[in-house]
This record gives structure tokens, sequence and C-alpha cells, in this order.
């Protein structure tokens, strides 16, 4: 299968480098230049600069662009695709169909962590490419298709801008062991460590099972879990999750 990318963004360039261990990947873009770069950073890919008239038909596509760049671009396609799948935040199926013809379509939402096939992507739209576009992001992670748009906007706070979250968390953690006197080459080799190992413990137990695993009475855990509840840790996640779910929502209504 040959899949086309329309846009040649961070996102863009993070699902080429993982598909095209597995696919035939196309991408298109408005600035022929910087496509030559990425050519050289991914050979594998073709790549095309967009027309004023492009010829969408039959085609696989992946759209890639911002959201607010959609319009522009979309009245520069001709034809109907065979598929169409969005990673566009908070951009809706109809306003998509509006836009594009297609087939099928299909709003996801993959993270960064595609570039090295461990992305944690969010599918959700027509039941007819359900399987297809499930091994797509399969190829580079995991998939979970759900049953509505909203809970796809819900899965973009913690799928889309998780990583965001967790890159905070790790560089906090990495700047208080070098505030007590850790080196920081060692401070990050460690919180590289430690992410990895608790993403396997993840698979297997509850996140308050593992705390409590861990955390013994009036020991060290403990102690540093009081400044955690202190700082109100928790909320703020919560809050950021609440967040960028509201953000999603008003990109929709524009």
């Amino acid at each position: 299968m040959k899949l086309t990318l329309i846009g040649n963004g961070i996102m863009a360039q993070s699902l080429a480098i993982g598909l095209v261990n597995k696919y035939e990947v196309e991408m298109i873009g408005r600035e022929y230049e910087k496509l030559k770069l990425i050519k050289q950073k991914i050979p594998k890919i073709e790549i095309k600069e967009l027309e004023d008239k492009e010829d969408i038909n039959g085609k696989n596509i992946i759209m890639c662009v911002k959201p607010y760049a959609l319009e522009s671009v979309s009245v520069r396609l001709n034809g109907e695709a065979n598929s169409l799948i969005s990673i566009l935040a908070g951009t809706k199926l109809d306003y998509l169909r509006k836009l594009i013809k297609a087939k099928n379509y299909v709003r996801s939402m993959p993270n960064v962590a595609a570039s090295v096939q461990n992305s944690m992507t969010a599918l959700t739209g027509d039941i007819a490419l359900k399987d297809i576009t499930s091994d797509i992001f399969k190829t580079i992670g995991e998939a979970v298709w759900v049953n509505s748009e909203n809970h796809l906007d819900i899965a973009s706070a913690v799928c889309g801008s998780g990583p965001a979250f967790l890159a905070l968390v790790a560089e906090a953690i990495a700047d208080g062991a070098v505030k007590v006197g850790l080196e920081r080459n060692l401070a990050q080799l460690m919180v590289q460590g430690l992410f990895s190992s608790s993403a396997s413990l993840l698979k297997h137990s509850h996140p308050a099972i593992i705390k409590d695993s861990v955390m013994s009475p009036a020991g060290t855990t403990a102690a540093g879990y009081a400044k955690l509840e202190e700082g109100n840790v928790r909320d703020a996640f919560i809050k950021a999750i609440e967040g960028s779910f509201k953000k999603s929502k008003k990109i929709a209504e524009k």
C-alpha cells in the first residue's frame, strides 16, 4: 500500500520515519527546498511539491497540515481519495468531508514517538477503515480505536499532548537530582531508565498499586510523595488534560 502524507512538519516527518519500514510513502508539501532536506534524512520517501490542482484520485492520504492551513490546502486537491486519515487536532469528520472528497474518513491522534516506532495513537471514524488504519499505526507503535469524536478529542490530550507533559516530569526529576548533587549526565541516564522501567510496570499493574508497592511507612518515597501533594501536582496534571481537551474543542468550533 502507498501512503501519501500531505504536509511536511515535525509530525509528518515522525510518521514517515516509522511508516517507510512497511509502506511506500510519498510526502507532498508546499516548500520543495524543505522537502529535499527531509529526503536526505529519510531516503526511502518520495517527495513532491503541492500543485495548484493536486490529483488525489485513489490515494490513501494522511493529512498532516496544521488545522489553520487545511482550507488553503484543500482547495488545491482534485478528485476523490480512496481514504483520508487526518491527524489534525480538533478537526471534525464532518468538516473534513465538506472540504475533501474521499470514500472513507478517519481521525487519528498519534504522537512524536512515531519516529521511534513507539507512538500511542487513538483512532475513530468510518468503520470500513478501522482494521486498515489500526494496522497502519501499529507499525509505528500501538493503536486504539475509540467510539466517538469526543473520546478522540480527550485522547488527543493524552496521546498527543502527553509526551510534553511527561517530558516536563522527566526534566524536573533530573533537575532535582542535580540540585542535591548528581552529575547531569547521570541524572538524565537514570531518568531514561526510570521511564522505560515504569512503562513496563504500567502494562501489568494499576498506577496506585505501583505507588503503594514502593511507598514504605515513613520512608523516603512517602516523604517525596508528600512534597508532590503539597505542590498540587496531581491536580495540575488533571487540569492540564482538561485544558488540552478544551483547546481541542475550541479549535473544532472555529
